[in-house]
């Protein structure tokens, strides 16, 4: 292994491994803080997805810290901390308590923070982060029910969390080339900062970014940072080039879509597949919490309703519905009431011959591999940007399309299964 990453998700884990596959390195993605004595034996990069997004900060620190020694005992030089493209955190973090959390541990002076991805409408310009043509602050994510971004200057989002100092590393110094960032890097590591937010606006960007980073211990961002990481590994003649595979062979079995997002692209994509026919189940989490509405209740309407169509189980609503069953049930026992009854139903569908499953959504991602019992995964052929279908290693034997809420085309449940061989 050269490369590990720590990711405060399931999906942006799978959106890096992506990336990393796509450039050649050989990738296996791992799911939870990895035991002690882990063989990562076969992989240059070893992606490990957490759930620390939106965790106490000091659980999220102590998790990450954990997986970076265990990446580092597997033979990684580089360490990458990856969280979301639209920078999800609050004021309390988890971005800058983790990332300083891993310079000290990494014994690293300094580290870019980069959350750019052009290809998926992430770009930033003077440190502020816009979706689209949009700075971050009016695109939908200021309404998100979790992390509500509103507020698109990055370098004062991330001062808010950090104890250290946040610079900028601006647009006209990345397009000078990777002497000059890495000139202004060291610049700045002398006055004293700790992190900066790095401008991108480009593929070419973030591939001068990875090309200045190749001594860095630590570096930061979005997955587009992993677009210029292995051309250096490259040019010292230690790695290939790993083609991406164009389909991904599955096991037999049956079909299924469980959408625990309520992002703007997902509710979006759910209206699509209703719109095409396919058979459709609203979580309810106020029938959840009363009982009404049961895991066992809707593993059942899914096995009678999957035919030559899959199923599209989902509690995806618009944020002021959302926002009026979070007043009556609280944030967190709303969003974990989801979560575990996707879980559940999942597990029932496993064991009645389902076994190839889109899950939208980072939270909902995270505890239906969890509740699978999916330790790693295979990366297979990208269906969107961000998003690759991956194949489980180990016991159980899925085909699994793990989306960030964010990504994918409105027609992503329609077309996603086209690239599945039997």
């Amino acid at each position: 292994m050269l490369l590990g990453a720590i990711a405060d998700d399931l999906t942006g884990a799978t959106d890096l491994s992506l990336m990393l596959a796509r450039n050649g390195m050989r990738t296996v993605q791992y799911i939870g803080v990895p035991p002690a004595g882990t063989d990562f034996a076969g992989a240059e990069a070893v992606v490990v997805a957490l759930k620390s997004r939106t965790i106490p900060a000091v659980e999220a620190v102590a998790m990450s810290t954990a997986t970076a020694a265990a990446l580092r005992s597997g033979g990684a030089e580089q360490i990458v901390f990856k969280y979301c493209s639209t920078f999800d955190s609050t004021d309390e973090g988890n971005i800058g308590p983790v990332a300083e959390a891993l310079l000290e541990a990494l014994d690293a002076p300094i580290a870019i923070a980069c959350p750019a991805f052009p290809a998926a409408g992430r770009s930033i310009y003077q440190g502020h982060l816009f979706v689209g043509e949009a700075l971050l602050s009016d695109s939908p994510m200021k309404d998100h029910p979790l992390t509500p971004m509103r507020d698109a200057n990055l370098v004062r989002v991330l001062q808010r969390q950090c104890k250290g100092k946040v610079g900028l590393l601006p647009l006209r110094v990345v397009s000078q080339g990777a002497e000059a960032v890495r000139a202004a890097i060291n610049a700045a590591q002398t006055a004293g900062y700790r992190l900066l937010i790095a401008d991108a606006v480009r593929d070419e960007d973030l591939r001068v970014l990875g090309a200045a980073l190749a001594d860095a211990a630590l570096i930061t961002g979005g997955s587009g940072i992993g677009m210029g990481l292995p051309d250096n590994f490259r040019r010292q003649g230690r790695i290939g080039t790993e083609p991406l595979p164009a389909r991904l062979s599955a096991p037999a079995g049956r079909s299924v879509i469980l959408a625990g997002s309520c992002s703007t692209a997902t509710r979006g994509q759910v209206d699509v597949a209703i719109a095409a026919g396919l058979p459709a189940l609203r979580i309810v989490p106020l029938d959840v919490a009363s009982g009404a509405q049961t895991a066992a209740d809707i593993a059942r309407w899914v096995i009678d309703n999957t035919g030559a169509l899959p199923a599209v189980v989902y509690s995806s609503d618009d944020p002021a519905a959302v926002k009026a069953i979070q007043d009556q049930l609280g944030r967190d026992r709303a969003g974990a009431l989801v979560e575990q009854v996707l879980a559940e139903v999942s597990v029932t569908l496993a064991n009645n011959g389902f076994s190839r499953f889109i899950v939208a959504g980072g939270e909902t991602s995270g505890a239906v591999v969890e509740a699978l019992g999916v330790r790693a995964l295979q990366i297979g052929p990208e269906i969107a940007p961000g998003v690759p279908w991956t194949r489980s290693l180990g016991q159980a034997d899925l085909a699994m399309a793990l989306k960030s809420g964010n990504f994918g085309a409105p027609d992503f449940f329609l077309t996603a299964w086209d690239l599945l061989d039997d």
